[in-house]
């Protein structure tokens, strides 16, 4: 897969984004993963409420201080006025790219009928897409969307919205290999990702169980796909991204990180992690980035269950310092995982890909 891809006026170093995420991919989050080899990320969801743009919650999801552009906002949704508002509001503070959010199956979304749910009401679908295109085309800002095959197995639209969505502006097409009912159970399954890919011109993007660099090849080649968008298994495991790159350019698996990386990594995102939130909602927040970077590992449980139990910052790092420093005297690299990342982490309550 060569270098550079390119997204209305910007050339983005690669094709491997990161998945937004609700809860995950905050400000520290992307940058880590940037650093680690992904090539574009998209902020966590934004509400299109205008009541609750000064909140603390929308506040920290709309921050993007020192985070290499081009920064790109996700917004969510009912109302086709209400999104274009918010579209421009993200655009005046910065965003240079606008992402509608069609794909996130939370039931407190859907039941909404924001999200995934909007595929299910096509005619609004469009209405929205036209208002935001609208709004962002004159600034020259490309708008994005990310959807699901459809709402059930009765209802896979995703093939006549793309082409829907195409007509009407978007520049760039993700999907998540699953219907909403399925939430994140079963598998993903990709002949829609493909039919997609084979019946518009505009980019589209891969999505939902790209776990590995072989799974990350395999679906490329059966899509056709013009890149690939990782979300949960880059949850405690950002350098996929990395691993993922080099694998596509030479076929040969990169070594996996030594256990002192490992630790160095997490406790820069730590401290990022700190700066954002503040140490008392912080040591939460943080609790389960550390759970995932630990899940799997020998010992990671009982130290995870630990971790939960200490209440501020210092004694985090410093706890987290000395389980990696115990785990790097019998391995130099991170040991294989017994398990790997699960549906079950987040469930239907954030919008994981």
């Amino acid at each position: 897969m060569p270098p550079g891809f390119q997204l209305g006026p910007f050339t983005l170093p690669n094709r491997l984004f990161v998945a937004p995420m609700a809860g995950v991919t905050d400000r520290p989050f992307r940058q880590l993963c940037r650093r680690l080899g992904a090539g574009y990320a998209v902020s966590e969801m934004v509400t299109s409420r205008k009541e609750l743009w000064g909140s603390l919650k929308t506040s920290r999801r709309a921050d993007h201080t020192g985070e290499p552009g081009p920064i790109a906002v996700q917004i969510a949704g009912t109302d086709a006025a209400m999104m274009a508002e918010a579209a421009a509001y993200n655009i005046e503070r910065g965003a240079r790219i606008i992402d509608i959010n069609m794909g996130c199956p939370a039931k407190k979304v859907c039941n909404k009928w924001a999200g995934s749910a909007l595929m299910r009401n096509e005619a609004l679908a469009l209405e929205i897409v036209q208002a935001v295109v609208a709004v962002c085309e004159p600034r020259g800002v490309p708008v994005t969307l990310k959807m699901r095959t459809g709402w059930s197995l009765e209802e896979r639209n995703a093939l006549r919205l793309a082409r829907a969505f195409e007509a009407a502006g978007i520049a760039m097409l993700t999907i998540h290999g699953r219907t909403r009912e399925q939430g994140y159970k079963g598998l993903a399954e990709y002949d829609t990702i493909a039919a997609v890919k084979a019946a518009i011109k505009i980019p589209v993007v891969a999505n939902g169980d790209i776990d590995s660099p072989e799974k990350a090849r395999a679906v490329l080649a059966y899509t056709g796909a013009d890149a690939l968008m990782i979300g949960r298994a880059a949850q405690g495991r950002p350098w996929i991204f990395r691993e993922v790159a080099h694998y596509l350019a030479t076929g040969e698996h990169l070594p996996v990180p030594t256990v002192q990386e490992a630790r160095d990594v997490l406790t820069e995102h730590l401290h990022d992690h700190y700066g954002l939130y503040g140490e008392q909602s912080g040591v939460r927040s943080a609790r389960k980035h550390i759970g995932w970077a630990v899940r799997g590992l020998p010992g990671g449980e009982a130290f995870r269950q630990h971790m939960n139990t200490l209440e501020r910052c210092d004694q985090q790092l410093q706890a987290l310092r000395d389980w990696f420093d115990t785990l790097g005297q019998t391995h130099d690299r991170l040991p294989a995982a017994l398990a790997a990342n699960d549906d079950d982490a987040q469930d239907l309550e954030s919008c994981a890909a």
